[in-house]
């Protein structure tokens, strides 16, 4: 397959067209559209040949199963070490500020967002979530489809209400990424997470549309 040769290109031509174009290089905007046509193209013909492979031709024997769901949990193992180093990050700096900002946390300058706001209503989104996707998981094994279609367009419901809430929340924060490390953190942390959100979301959508 070529896809996955592909892919990497497209990630670096991603990665290194961000870091251009964040830093105003001529050149670092194309680099990132391109990436991300690349990625999205990717995404779209590396999906079309696996359906082909398991609905058409038959190869999804147990052998190759059991190496997709393996992929998967390490794929899984690899997402909990890279959100572990934003925590470690902030816990570093939270448990013992350094006097720069202040000696305190948060920082002297920062006014925090109420976590009894927008993000307890993200969390209860999320977690809601995660049981609508669980229970049209578990209608798909058990073959009612019609269960399984209303738990899907929940979960997608609420994915969509997320990410409108996280894109509000930041929209109306009293502080920005360049905020010191408050706000490197806390952007990083909750853009990466929000990101992945999406992800799933796209995720999601084709798995409806498949099931439709």
């Amino acid at each position: 397959s070529p896809w996955p040769l592909v892919a990497a290109l497209g990630g670096l031509s991603l990665t290194f067209g961000g870091v251009l174009f964040m830093h105003n290089y001529e050149g670092g905007g194309e680099l990132l559209c391109l990436g991300v046509i690349t990625i999205l193209y990717v995404m779209f013909t590396w999906w079309r040949d696996i359906i082909r492979e398991a609905l058409f031709e038959g190869q999804h024997t147990i052998a190759v199963q059991q190496g997709l769901r393996m992929g998967m949990i390490l794929f899984i193992v690899s997402e909990v070490m890279f959100f572990f180093a934003f925590f470690w990050a902030f816990f570093t700096s939270s448990i013992s500020p350094v006097f720069n900002i202040g000696g305190v946390w948060p920082p002297t300058h920062i006014v925090a967002i109420s976590p009894w706001g927008l993000p307890f209503v993200n969390t209860i989104l999320l977690l809601s979530s995660g049981a609508s996707v669980t229970w049209a998981h578990h209608a798909i094994v058990a073959g009612f489809k019609k269960e399984a279609m209303i738990g899907l367009y929940v979960t997608l419901m609420f994915a969509v209400a997320f990410t409108a809430m996280q894109a509000f929340e930041y929209s109306s924060a009293p502080f920005s990424m360049s905020d010191g490390v408050y706000g490197s953190v806390f952007y990083m942390a909750t853009g990466f997470h929000g990101f992945h959100v999406i992800i799933g979301t796209i995720f999601l959508a084709i798995c409806t549309i498949r099931l439709y």
